[in-house]
């Protein structure tokens, strides 16, 4: 390893902590990943990851190592609870429209693969990671303080340290202890992993009063089914049985529903309120730290987006990262604040219309839903332009030969 490459230190080992590393191991980085768990074991079970994220994954050569672990995308669409067709999807129109097809994988399988591609001893697991110093803005040469991080091994001094600690982040309350945080998003998800059912099924999102359920298959067979309800903070089932809970919810409504609860295990059900944050920060960096993924803007899952703006995040911190060049973090502000703002009040903005509880409401969006629907199945999928159609600002991937020579421009 080069002794003169700037140091990147990382809190944090989830997907945008992960890309983040790769991305700047390949631009010529010395990079240490600091991650709390003892293992690098993600929450959730599952991630959708859409063609902007795809295109961010080509930059550190992945994107097509997990292009090709696409299930199979045939009809499916938006349900009411008894099982009434609101709109059907069609993905050939969604490829056509945005250069790509939603993959949807295990966030095991990502988190594998991204650390698979990084060199032996750059992941710590259980290290408890704290920043100590923001340090200085300015040049890679020396002349300005580095940021220091301290763990229970010991202080790291970096030039540039990366938040990407997730949705309560220790790095961003130390960088701005003003801002009020996360607020609660008015609902709480569950998620679950099935075997292979033995019927056929379409994949499907369906919209309750106040609650969604979405049913859908990885490319091994295992189904992948998430929910999400109206509830006050912080709520339990009775007795921690979560899945008493999703059958009491959601057991009447349409197959496959009842036969996945039937076949979910109840210590496997995983249930997590939702946070955003509500007041955007005032910017994405602070001295020579970065924040990315939750840490900068959490925000509802009803759009997806939440793992894949992480990954975008991660390779476009690289690019305003040249090893070679001053370290350009209000540069990376520019870039992403505006972008993740916009999804994040459109993604809160979203989960206001599908879970309302109001009947009247309810009836008129689907007629809304249905008239769209008639007119066009392109005009259903305008709501994800400027989002998916999204790309890297640079256009060639990284190679590791740019690594061992100093990065690229």
């Amino acid at each position: 390893m080069r002794t003169n490459e700037p140091r990147a230190v990382v809190v944090g080992g989830g997907i945008g902590g992960l890309t983040a590393a790769l991305a700047l191991h390949l631009r010529g980085w010395q990079v240490t990943v600091l991650e709390r768990a003892r293992e690098l074991k993600p929450v959730g079970a599952g991630i959708a990851l859409a063609p902007n994220s795809q295109r961010a994954l080509d930059i550190v050569g992945l994107g097509d190592e997990i292009r090709a672990l696409a299930a199979w995308e045939g009809d499916g669409g938006l349900l009411t609870p008894a099982g009434r067709w609101v709109s059907r999807a069609d993905p050939g129109l969604a490829t056509e429209r945005f250069g790509g097809s939603l993959v949807l994988l295990h966030r095991a399988t990502l988190i594998d693969k991204l650390a698979a591609r990084l060199p032996d001893g750059i992941v710590r697991t259980a290290s408890d990671a704290r920043l100590a110093d923001p340090g200085d803005p300015g040049d890679l040469s020396g002349r300005a303080r580095p940021a220091r991080v301290s763990t229970p091994e010991g202080d790291l001094e970096a030039e540039l340290v990366v938040g990407a600690d997730g949705i309560h982040s220790a790095v961003r309350g130390a960088l701005f202890p003003e801002h009020p945080g996360t607020a609660y998003s008015g609902f709480t998800t569950w998620r679950v992993l099935v075997p292979a059912l033995d019927r056929p099924f379409v994949q499907h999102e369906t919209w309750g009063r106040g609650q969604i359920w979405g049913t859908h298959p990885f490319a091994d067979g295992t189904v992948y089914a998430y929910a999400a309800a109206m509830t006050p903070e912080g709520g339990s089932a009775p007795g921690g049985d979560e899945k008493a809970e999703l059958l009491r919810r959601y057991g009447s409504w349409h197959d496959p529903i009842p036969a996945i609860l039937d076949a979910a295990e109840p210590g496997r059900v995983l249930r997590h309120d939702v946070h955003h944050i509500a007041r955007p920060l005032p910017a994405f960096h602070r001295g020579r730290v970065a924040l990315l993924g939750d840490a900068a803007h959490a925000m509802a899952p009803t759009l997806g987006q939440g793992g894949n703006q992480a990954i975008e995040d991660a390779v476009v911190l690289a690019h305003h990262a040249a090893p070679d060049a001053p370290l350009d973090l209000a540069g990376y502000t520019r870039a992403r604040q505006p972008r993740t703002t916009m999804i994040a009040r459109k993604a809160l903005s979203l989960s206001r219309l599908n879970m309302t509880r109001n009947r009247p409401a309810i009836a008129v969006r689907n007629a809304a839903i249905r008239a769209a629907g008639l007119l066009g199945p392109a005009l259903m999928l305008r709501g994800m332009d400027g989002i998916a159609d999204w790309r890297p600002p640079q256009d060639r991937p990284y190679t590791a030969a740019q690594a061992a020579r100093g990065g690229m421009s």
